[in-house]
């Protein structure tokens, strides 16, 4: 498969977490958001697991106990925390610092230094979804803040992880994709349960709701993500990530009836141009990550996935779970 094909199927998942908005506020019941994070993660890990049937080993079950904490099970109950308290162009913004989390984390694990090119399409990129999603009179909210901050930390520290552990040798993406999942929805069960009581009862919408993120959005996009992320230079795949609030502006506009004004079709412009920066310079620099298992060295600056920061124009404040 050629790198374009392998960029294009990765960026797939960050167009798909776009969707989560739209698909929240339609059909899920309201005020659910750790039931919904637990129906994303762990149907679709199970789901996974009983597919490639295949189950860690030896030292890969603390891994993928800690990628998944990190990656799922902390990053969920942090990201649905910042949507309740931030609007959710503030909650997008915040996520954004998350490529400065990864080039830190990078320099100390990894012994990688992101270039200035990629430091620049990564600003790039941040600018212009804060044209996107950024409303005036946008409120401020401390807890609400440290939430979306830890989230970025916990994703970015995740994906560092990742890199610096590789898969065990004959495990593909998918039945890694299932780990996390699985040991970052087990982590979420007994919090849901805690902070929001029983599970409500579901009507077909809601059933359609949760199946198509737990299929689509969840096992299939972060199959993708994973995929990517070992086939491809890390921080090529993150700055794909810059698509996902470009996807949920596009779908505000053509299915919720939301407006989208010059402003935000500059900022749609400016993140695109910053997504394909970071395209152009690994093209340019040759640069080649190893599919498989094991270390991979290859510069690293990795972005939280911008559908993970429930960012979504027309919204001052989200009152539903979104990712």
């Amino acid at each position: 498969m050629s790198r374009l094909s392998t960029i294009a199927l990765t960026a797939l998942a960050p167009l798909a977490w776009g969707s989560t908005y739209a698909v929240t506020t339609q059909l899920l019941p309201p005020d659910r958001p750790l039931f919904a994070g637990l129906m994303r993660a762990l149907p679709a890990g199970l789901v996974l697991l009983a597919a490639t049937r295949a189950l860690p080993r030896g030292a890969w079950w603390w891994k993928s106990a800690v990628l998944g904490t990190l990656n799922i099970g902390a990053f969920f109950p942090l990201l649905f925390l910042a949507a309740y308290r931030l609007p959710g162009g503030v909650a997008s913004v915040v996520g954004s610092v998350g490529p400065l989390f990864v080039a830190g984390l990078a320099a100390a694990l990894l012994s990688e230094r992101p270039s200035a090119r990629t430091l620049t399409a990564a600003v790039i990129g941040a600018v212009g979804v804060s044209l996107v999603v950024l409303r005036a009179g946008a409120g401020f909210d401390a807890l609400g803040l440290l939430a979306g901050v830890a989230g970025s930390a916990s994703m970015s520290a995740g994906t560092v992880l990742t890199k610096r552990w590789g898969r065990p040798e004959g495990v593909g993406p998918l039945a890694f994709t299932g780990w996390q999942l699985t040991a970052g929805g087990l982590l979420i069960a007994p919090v849901a349960l805690l902070v929001e009581g029983l599970p409500p009862a579901l009507d077909a919408r809601a059933v359609t709701g949760y199946a198509y993120l737990a299929v689509a959005n969840t096992a299939a996009a972060y199959w993708l993500w994973f995929r990517g992320i070992g086939r491809l230079p890390a921080t090529s795949v993150s700055l794909l990530g810059f698509l996902s609030p470009l996807s949920a502006a596009a779908i505000g506009w053509a299915i919720l009836d939301q407006s989208l004004t010059p402003v935000q079709l500059l900022g749609m412009a400016i993140a695109f141009t910053g997504t394909l920066l970071g395209q152009v310079h690994y093209q340019r620099r040759g640069s080649v990550a190893v599919a498989g298992s094991g270390a991979v060295s290859v510069p690293v600056l990795v972005s939280v996935p911008m559908s993970h920061q429930t960012s979504f124009p027309e919204t001052p404040r989200i009152s539903s779970p979104t990712r």
